[in-house]
């Protein structure tokens, strides 16, 4: 019986965005790619059957990525030598076409499947991977989340599989065409978000064989597997601090997992040595980056903090304000995701200021009624917003939200301690990410809004104003001041 049972390992990661240098707890260092790098070596020495696979998200959150375009992250990664890796909805942060050149240059495979050519349906990426070790054979399906349209909507030549049944549907096709009768496990490797993804097990034909669904993009940090229509699904939070480690026993003559067993161990100066060959490379992009960017912009008073993308924060107040000081408009709505640290300063310099804010896009104003207005604040304060699976935003000075959560009612809408009336009219700034997509994120169609007033540009870079804004101001402070108030 024992001869039937094989070991295997299986490594992963999500949504590292960029966060190849360590960071100092107290008197140690915490994550970074060089031992994450050492860990997964190390493992791949200590035990016999060893995997390393990738969730999405490569892309993204760092000056050393920014400057090179996510050339510098392939060639990185290309030293940890993914098996297997999807794509995520940053990935096309630099556009497609360039997207498709990164692959090219990518010395691992890349899979997805549910990006197409929309003319003749031929996909974008191959959909999935056959992978053979220990006497198994292993098939993984690449599954991209719908936010992907939100970043190439310009591009009409690109389309996706939006409805989660249409993509439930799509693995049964490659599951009937491609998971043989050799097939011993069917792995869903995808960068939905975890409510997506138990959404998705629960739709999976019992049939088509799939075993587990290693997932990305919500940043989860899970305590334990979850287990949705026999369908194991495990993420590993976000950054290189952490990996996912998945320990299994396989056995050939019942043809399924008899063991099971998963965990997130810490990436630190105990749990893993350094990769001394990756650090060397590292160092030499951190050297040509350091030159540009290790520059002081300004002082804060203090640290201040964005702990959760819904709800009022410090840097998010300061963001907001800082877009809407001397403007042409009277609202800055600022995407909190836009916002990428959870605490920065008192210290900033130029590389913390790029790598918080790195969507250096235009900001585009707009005129909406004070019944547009209100329609949009109900929309963004709906049930999914809880759920982090919405966009939310940072409102600039003056405006006042309260929100019964239970009785889901908007209580109050004021604009300078005024109440926001149905034929008020209102100035309102967004990023050009949020003007592309303004029916969905916002709620109002788009046409309806051009009536009041023909949007236009009013700025072509975020960052411009930020750090214009910063090297005025010093001892900048920013408080939660109830602008955004949630009655539970």
């Amino acid at each position: 019986m024992e001869d039937s049972i094989t070991k295997l390992t299986i490594l992963h990661s999500n949504d590292l965005h960029g966060d190849f240098l360590p960071k100092q707890e107290g008197d140690s260092e915490t994550g970074g790619l060089v031992r994450l790098s050492g860990y997964i070596n190390m493992i791949r020495k200590e035990k016999e059957n060893v995997l390393y696979v990738v969730a999405g998200d490569m892309f993204r959150g760092s000056i050393i990525d920014r400057e090179y375009e996510g050339l510098s992250t392939i060639d990185l990664m290309n030293s940890l030598r993914p098996d297997v890796a999807t794509i995520g909805n940053h990935e096309v942060d630099y556009g497609l076409a360039h997207l498709l050149f990164l692959e090219k240059c990518a010395r691992f495979p890349i899979i997805n499947a549910n990006m197409f050519v929309t003319m003749n349906s031929a996909r974008l990426f191959r959909p999935y991977l056959n992978v053979e070790i220990g006497g198994l054979r292993i098939l993984f399906i690449g599954i991209l989340t719908e936010e992907v349209l939100a970043s190439t909507r310009q591009e009409k030549i690109i389309g996706t599989f939006v409805d989660i049944k249409q993509a439930a549907k799509e693995v049964g096709i490659i599951c009937d065409n491609y998971r043989t009768v050799k097939t011993d496990m069917t792995i869903l490797l995808t960068h939905i978000g975890l409510e997506k993804d138990r959404e998705l097990a629960a739709l999976l034909d019992p049939d088509w064989g799939v075993d587990m669904i290693i997932g990305g993009h919500s940043h989860t940090f899970m305590d334990a597997p979850e287990v949705v229509n026999g369908v194991s699904i495990v993420q590993a939070g976000t950054g290189t601090g952490i990996i996912g480690q998945i320990d299994l026993q396989y056995d050939k003559e019942q043809r399924k997992i008899v063991r099971f067993a998963w965990k997130c161990p810490k990436i630190n100066e105990q749990t893993a040595p350094k990769d001394e060959a990756l650090e060397e490379l590292l160092d030499s992009y951190r050297t040509q980056t350091d030159k540009k960017y290790k520059r002081v912009v300004t002082r804060w008073a203090r640290r201040l903090t964005h702990p959760s993308r819904e709800q009022e924060t410090e840097m998010g107040n300061l963001y907001a304000d800082a877009l809407q000081w001397e403007s042409s408009f009277d609202i800055m709505m600022m995407g909190s995701g836009s916002i990428r640290k959870k605490e920065l300063g008192p210290v900033i310099e130029y590389q913390d200021m790029v790598e918080n804010t790195p969507f250096d896009d235009n900001l585009w104003m707009v005129e909406v009624t004070g019944e547009q207005f209100t329609q949009i604040v109900k929309h963004l304060m709906r049930d999914d917003a809880w759920k982090g699976e919405t966009e939310f935003y940072q409102f600039s000075q003056g405006v006042h939200i309260r929100y019964n959560k239970t009785t889901r009612a908007l209580e109050e809408l004021t604009f300078h301690g005024e109440p926001v009336t149905p034929d008020m009219r209102l100035k309102v700034a967004v990023q050009n990410y949020h003007y592309k997509n303004f029916d969905e994120f916002l709620g109002v169609p788009l046409e309806d809004v051009k009536k009041n007033m023909r949007p236009r540009v009013v700025a072509t870079s975020v960052n411009n104003i930020i750090e214009e804004f910063f090297a005025t101001h010093e001892g900048l402070d920013a408080h939660v001041e109830g602008r955004i108030e949630l009655v539970e």
